[in-house]
């Protein structure tokens, strides 16, 4: 471990311990330390793990909280050292004449010196980074939690920058320990459950501390890797390629608390955030322009701007030139933020129009900076305003609406039947009234794409264009991207059908015509994982991929693929940037949507440096990706790998669903996890299930994976994996694909990432619970399988051998994350044995608050946990 990390982290852990013991006394620390002590011994053997079992039974049930509350304020804590020590690690690799890894510049470099400067300026020209946040129920973390310890890394950022032993140092230490306090004594579980409006908030928590702030500083980052020398003298030759998406009150997919109110409201709020943040971005920028006209004299277009604002608006424009007097870039400037701030506040007679009115103001000043010769100011600054404004315009983020394909059937068949429209009937229709007045009061852009789940045939598609007809009078429908989303293996083998159906849909035709044959399609990675295993889905993912790219090249379309991958490993989860380079060839194109979900945003874009370090690689990634040399390399390899993997993919295929289809599977899961207590989390407004249904069929995938998780089993990240490998017997041909292949070395990889985070001890703890001893010896015997030729094929020594920054966090964090399961079984036993009926009510809420506070921490421990 760097000394600095460890530095950190003990100097973290010291404080903690403090708090503790001034909070619960010395004997709240002590036993704390015995069970640190003891889950570490149990790691290296010196301590058996029936005396922690017993260590843990021996604390009374509020005690057994109590130490449960400290391992996860650890884990915050030690996530929080591992991002400034990443952090550290990204500025000491910024070097200009030699950049990192996986970095905008180096793709620059090595495209420019393999396909030369043409190629290079097209890619650059048409990349698109389309993150769409998600609302998903994964992100355990209330979000008082989550600014206390954004406290916590302000003040040990200042600690760490301060000169020792001065007063600025010593007052940071007392700042430090006084946050710390407080992270201990905030609860970690929330009272009530939040509703989708708090989940906007949430999310628009990221925007405004990190995301507004550092979209143009990776823009400039592009621009000058194209020309370093120039950079902000000379028009930018990067674009703002990255557009916001938004899930957060628009996807009612199963989710009946976001109502077409919820809508609405879900993105006025978006727009107060990013008005705000260019008002306040403007009026800054704006004072600073203090250029005197006399040596740098406004254009006639400036002049023109300014002479009609007088005219318009005689009083606000003489304050403006009385404070900024003969400045006349400064005074339209200023203007604009004013007028932002009327757009705001919804004054009619100030307010921009819409972002372009705002854009060509801003344009206007920068061509007579640049005309007057202040190309500085021109470029500068002001540049990265207009980047902001291009990229988020008047509304943030656009907001996706999704709805299920069997209310729209249901919906259409009562409007044609001539019946009374159902309640259900009335909201999906007034949906539809709300995007047209978003259209209307934000723009097209603010809200367009409407996402079918469960896309079965192109008459799904067609549905939400005939009800759009029935919700408004004839020629006032809004614009519609219907976009089909295929989440089944089934539906993914039957998407370019789909397509095809599609292209004879009027709706879908004229807007093939209005954008240029650009068209969109959904892959679902939750669904089609846990219906079919993590590597049969994968395999039928890229073949999707490759249909489609195909299909599209066949009509002349520009497709779009949009990933809706999770965080988690059983959910598409893992390294953004290397699931893009594993893509199926041609299937990028320079494009790339993926959703950004739950805790995934946080760990993203909690800390400026990392949310930067991110979209960088997943431009990186996009650039590589859309090369001529990346895509034939990938294409020989399938080529030659193939048959192996499709071996696999089916031995893997037979072991997954063999085990969910064992009769009173859905029974087992649930007494061997916590699944059914995760609703009393309150993670976030959507039901666990799509209905009242108690199977796995309509078990959403979140829970899912979240649960197994909790189990230290991990299974929908690697189950059948080590059947399927097990069935192809050359071991030199499976090394090679996993060295060639991108595509299978990801499989691979995130595999090994869930192994590792799997503790077999532990989990046979869990799956023994259910009573079905044959269960339990066929997961484990799976997971030894697995295990075993999975670090056979890689040709490791062990798990997570080559990533060692990975294996450093996994084995720092691992035996913590045992003391917090140690903890969770205690409830779960007690809840899940005949004993629990014989509970008191007390001792009931007791164990169930310590299963949840276990939980809480469990997640934090092992991080990509949804």
């Amino acid at each position: 471990m760097p000394d600095q990390l460890r530095g950190d982290v003990r100097l973290l852990g010291e404080m903690l311990g403090s708090v503790l013991a001034e909070s619960g006394g010395d004997d709240l620390l002590d036993d704390v330390e015995r069970l640190r002590r003891a889950v570490i011994g149990a790691r290296d053997g010196s301590v058996d793990g029936k005396e922690i079992t017993d260590l843990v039974a021996s604390w009374p049930l509020e005690r057994a909280k109590q130490v449960a509350r400290a391992f996860t304020v650890y884990f915050h804590l030690v996530n929080l050292a591992e991002e400034h020590n990443r952090i550290r690690s990204l500025r000491e690799r910024d070097d200009a004449d030699n950049p990192p890894r996986e970095s905008l510049a180096a793709a620059v470099r090595s495209i420019r010196e393999d396909a030369g400067e043409d190629r290079l300026r097209g890619l650059v020209d048409g990349m698109e980074f389309h993150p769409v946040m998600t609302a998903h129920p994964t992100e355990a973390r209330r979000r008082a939690v989550s600014t206390s310890i954004l406290r916590v890394s302000e003040q040990l950022e200042r600690l760490r920058g301060a000169h020792p032993g001065s007063s600025v140092e010593a007052d940071a230490h007392r700042r430090l320990i006084e946050e710390i306090d407080l992270l201990w004594r905030t609860s970690q579980l929330r009272y009530t459950k939040m509703d989708p409006l708090d989940e906007v908030r949430t999310a628009l928590a990221a925007f405004d501390e990190t995301i507004f702030r550092i979209i143009p500083e990776v823009y400039r980052t592009l621009d000058s890797a194209l020309d370093p020398v120039r950079s902000g003298q000379r028009p930018p030759l990067a674009k703002a390629f990255v557009r916001y998406g938004s899930w957060i009150g628009g996807d009612r997919d199963g989710n009946p608390f976001v109502t077409h109110e919820v809508t609405r409201e879900a993105i006025t709020i978006q727009s107060e955030h990013v008005l705000r943040g260019l008002e306040t971005a403007c009026a800054r920028i704006g004072r600073t322009h203090t250029e005197y006209g006399n040596l740098t004299p406004a254009s006639g277009d400036l002049r023109d701007t300014l002479a009609t604002a007088k005219a318009g608006y005689p009083r606000l424009m003489h304050e403006i030139a009385k404070r900024s007097p003969n400045e006349p870039h400064r005074q339209l400037l200023l203007l604009a933020a004013e007028r932002l701030r009327a757009t705001r506040e919804r004054d009619a007679d100030l307010a921009y129009t819409g972002p372009e009115e705002f854009l060509a103001d801003l344009r206007v000043v920068q061509e007579s900076l640049a005309a007057a010769g202040a190309v500085r100011q021109a470029y500068g600054e002001l540049q990265h305003l207009i980047w902001q404004a291009e990229t988020f315009g008047f509304h943030l983020a656009e907001l996706e609406v999704r709805q299920h394909s069997a209310v729209h059937a249901a919906a259409l068949a009562e409007l044609r039947a001539g019946d009374t429209p159902s309640e259900t009937t009335q909201e999906v229709l007034a949906t539809l009234r709300v995007i047209a007045w978003i259209q209307e009061r934000f723009g097209v852009e603010a809200c367009r794409r409407y996402i079918v789940s469960f896309t079965r045939s192109a008459e799904d598609v067609a549905a939400v264009y005939e009800l759009a007809e029935y919700a408004l009078p004839a020629g006032k429908a809004p614009v519609l991207d219907v976009i089909p989303l295929f989440e089944t293996g089934a539906d993914l083998e039957a998407s370019p059908r789909v397509l095809d159906g599609m292209l004879q849909l009027p709706g879908v035709g004229r807007r093939l015509e209005e954008t240029d044959r650009r068209l969109e399609v959904m892959l679902g990675y939750s669904d089609s994982a846990k219906d079919v295993g993590p590597v049969s889905a994968t395999l039928r993912l890229y073949d999707a991929q490759a249909q489609l790219a195909e299909w599209a090249r066949e009509n002349d379309v520009k497709l779009t693929l949009f990933h809706g991958r999770g965080g988690a490993l059983g959910r598409g989860g893992g390294p953004a940037n290397r699931a893009v380079l594993a893509q199926a060839p041609g299937s990028v194109d320079g494009r790339f949507k993926v959703t950004e979900q739950g805790e995934v945003i946080f760990a993203r874009y909690g800390q400026a440096a990392i949310a930067h370090r991110h979209i960088e690689q997943v431009g990186h990634a996009v650039l590589m990706a859309s090369t001529d040399t990346v895509q034939e390399r990938a294409t020989e390899a399938a080529a030659r790998f193939r048959d192996v993997a499709d071996r696999v993919a089916e031995a893997a295929h037979t072991a997954y669903r063999d085990l969910v289809d064992t009769e009173g599977f859905a029974e087992w899961f649930s007494r061997v996890s916590p699944l059914e207590e995760l609703g009393e989390l309150r993670l976030g407004s959507r039901p666990a299930r799509r209905s009242a249904a108690t199977g796995l069929d309509d078990l959403r995938a979140i829970p899912w994976v979240f649960a197994w998780t909790q189990t230290r089993v991990n299974l929908p990240g690697w189950y059948g994996l080590g059947s399927g490998l097990a069935a192809v017997e050359d071991l030199d041909q499976l090394n090679a694909a996993y060295t060639e292949w991108p595509l299978f070395a990801s499989l691979l990889d995130n595999a090994e990432m869930s192994l590792a985070k799997t503790d077999r001890v532990i989990a046979e703890r869990y799956l023994t619970l259910g009573s079905r001893s044959e269960l339990t010896e066929r997961v484990l015997a799976e997971y030894d399988r697995t295990r075993d030729l999975v670090l056979k094929v890689t040709r490791h020594t062990r798990l997570l051998e080559n990533r060692r920054v990975l294996s450093r966090a996994v084995d720092l964090r691992n035996p913590y994350v045992d003391a917090l399961s140690h903890l969770q079984l205690r409830a779960l036993e007690a809840l899940r044995t005949d004993e629990a009926e014989r509970l008191s009510a007390e001792d009931r809420s007791h164990l169930e608050r310590l299963l949840l506070l276990s939980v809480n921490g469990v997640a934090a421990g092992l991080q990509n946990t949804g």
